[in-house]
């Protein structure tokens, strides 16, 4: 099992800029990815990065805004949200999956408690 621990969130404005974070620990794994819920609708996938090769991959909707990376030497995950608006407005988790290019909800078994993210309009 992996423990992960995000933070990061809070309350901006629209166009502004939040960095999420992702503290893992435990076992090993493959890709570290970002899901967000909002209210009344499915989790989806953000962004994902594999651990080992650094490759990165983002959802349509948000790749022109947002950019995920990572720290080796602190096991740490980042999201990085430029040019928010309302409708990122969601509960933002951070998982991993022993899947190398893992994008879908079911690939990851490991998730962090979630940090929420409100973007005013």
């Amino acid at each position: 099992q992996v423990q992960l621990v995000e933070s990061g969130g809070g309350l901006v404005e629209a166009g502004d800029s939040l960095k999420l974070s992702c503290v893992a620990s435990g076992r090993a794994f493959s890709t570290m990815g970002w899901f967000r819920q909002a209210p009344g609708k499915e989790r989806e996938f953000v962004a994902g990065i594999a651990w080992i090769t650094d490759a990165t991959f983002l959802a349509h909707v948000v790749k022109d805004r947002f950019t995920i990376s990572k720290d080796n030497a602190e096991n740490t995950g980042y999201l990085q949200m430029n040019s928010l608006k309302a409708e990122d407005t969601a509960v933002y988790y951070c998982a991993t999956s022993h899947s190398s290019h893992a994008t879908t909800r079911d690939e990851y078994d490991s998730w962090g408690q979630g940090t929420q993210v409100t973007v005013s309009s």
